[in-house]
């Protein structure tokens, strides 16, 4: 606690303060594109964040996180398209309500209830981070090598529909993480003589190739958007926002439960908390027809989602969804390690980071509040105006980054492969932790070889270990469980 309030002064500087403004307004204007995400705002962020402190390019981020999220129920309720993933839900009561002519209303609700989320969110990383890590003090090699076995398998299985694919995805970024100079031999690996390698695939590069450069060229294959629904009708009153909290408590606490698994994901948390909050209501009626606790449900749930993914990416170094993935590779862009040494050698930056989630939030309310009319006028820009801009910022931000042209090429080879791998079906996300997460598995199997000379047991020689094997287990075995389930619901329909 001494830590965390010791943080504060450095977070309340006024260029944080603007950078998370700044923030805010970038991730709104991002998230109320449809295709466009918090990822890849991050994205094009990263290549100028070596010029910022790590204090704010944090901020910058959280701000980005926290805008996007919540906007993405602009376009899901003004033209029935979410903005983000996890917006779906949205669509469910927020486009009714438009179409009733209560567009003002459900914005104003999306927007209350994504605050109310990303507090509850930012207020459960700073009670839980500190105690994980606390936890994960306890870990050795062979502990983490399942923690990061366990992060590339969970992130592949849950995040994708065919589990194969995710972990192809996952497999393929193994392989890009071993890329490079081998750290203990001093071999060369995977570098096809070419020179640049040598150093290893820069995170940088292929985070806004991966991310980045798909969008704007599935948006060159894209029409423009057509017309909206006006904003309009009455503002939510206090009644309606005190009739939401207990929808609140509700949905944050599943968004959060949600977002410390790895893999889970706010898509998972939105759709869960309209669910229940539909089961749970006295009269489901107006549930998908326009009822404004289906707009809180959803919104809250998904933005609840937002913090709690950073917990185990804090404490172990295992984001728990791609944003937080594109975090930690920020961190480590800025020379920072995730886990239990990043609290110990740089708690000023961690503790600072958690205040700027929070913060983030009221700084939301006052920017979506006065500017969601305006933000839903993005929707009016054309896809064949803003894919040049997007293409034009990450070139520019690839280059700047070590001023060399080949990481130019680099990131458009990758933003191809991303472009057909998305395609494909394939998700990105586990190629992000399999380069994150492989190299830390490697090394960590290395070191516990070493220190028990070459005993295998030592990798089941604790409860620990047998606790992560069994989740890693689980992990495979859930679409099993799933589809299993679901068939048995279907049969019991009948």
């Amino acid at each position: 606690m001494d830590q965390l309030l010791a943080a504060l002064p450095s977070v309340i500087e006024p260029s944080v303060i603007l950078a998370m403004i700044v923030g805010v307004i970038a991730g709104t204007v991002i998230g109320a594109l449809p295709g466009l995400t918090a990822t890849l705002g991050i994205a094009l962020l990263l290549p100028f964040s070596y010029t910022m402190s790590p204090i704010i390019a944090l901020g910058l981020m959280a701000g980005i996180y926290n805008g996007s999220m919540y906007s993405g129920a602009i376009p899901a309720i003004l033209v029935n398209i979410p903005g983000t993933p996890s917006g779906v839900a949205t669509t469910f009561d927020g486009y009714p309500l438009a179409r009733a002519g209560r567009a003002k209303l459900a914005l104003h609700a999306a927007l209350v209830s994504s605050c109310m989320g990303s507090v509850a969110s930012a207020l459960a990383l700073m009670l839980l981070a500190p105690v994980l890590v606390d936890f994960a003090l306890r870990f050795g090699p062979a502990e983490y090598f399942w923690v990061a076995i366990f992060g590339m398998c969970s992130i592949a299985v849950l995040l994708s529909d065919n589990p194969v694919k995710g972990l192809t995805a996952s497999i393929l970024g193994v392989l890009i993480g071993l890329v490079g100079i081998d750290q203990i031999s001093g071999a060369e690996r995977m570098t096809f003589g070419i020179n640049a390698l040598n150093g290893g695939i820069n995170l940088l590069i292929l985070l806004t190739g991966l991310y980045a450069v798909p969008p704007a060229l599935d948006l060159l294959s894209t029409s423009a958007t057509g017309g909206r629904i006006k904003e309009s009708g009455p503002r939510i009153r206090l009644k309606e926002v005190l009739s939401l909290i207990p929808t609140w408590i509700r949905s944050s606490t599943i968004g959060i439960l949600i977002g410390i698994i790895p893999g889970a994901g706010g898509n998972l948390a939105s759709f869960l908390s309209w669910t229940q909050e539909k089961r749970g209501a006295a009269d489901d009626s107006k549930f998908g027809k326009g009822d404004i606790r289906g707009v809180a449900a959803s919104e809250c749930g998904n933005n609840a989602d937002n913090s709690a993914s950073m917990i185990p990416a804090l404490a172990l170094g295992v984001p728990g969804n791609s944003v937080a993935a594109m975090i930690l590779g920020g961190l480590l862009i800025q020379g920072l390690q995730p886990g239990p040494a990043l609290f110990q050698n740089n708690p000023d930056i961690v503790y600072g980071f958690m205040w700027e989630m929070l913060l983030t939030a009221p700084i939301l309310l006052v920017v979506g509040y006065f500017g969601a009319g305006a933000f839903s006028h993005v929707l009016r820009i054309p896809p064949s105006i803003l894919a040049p801009m997007i293409l034009v910022v990450t070139t520019i931000g690839a280059y700047a980054a070590q001023n060399a042209f080949t990481d130019v090429w680099l990131m458009y080879v990758f933003g191809i492969l991303g472009f057909f791998l998305t395609k494909a079906n394939i998700p990105l996300a586990p190629i992000i932790i399999g380069v994150i997460l492989g190299p830390l598995a490697e090394s960590n199997f290395r070191r516990a070889l070493l220190l028990r000379n070459a005993d295998p047991n030592i990798f089941f020689g604790s409860p620990i270990t047998w606790v992560l094997i069994a989740m890693t287990v689980f992990v495979f075995l859930f679409p099993l469980l799933r589809k299993g389930w679901a068939r048995r619901t279907k049969d019991v329909a009948r």
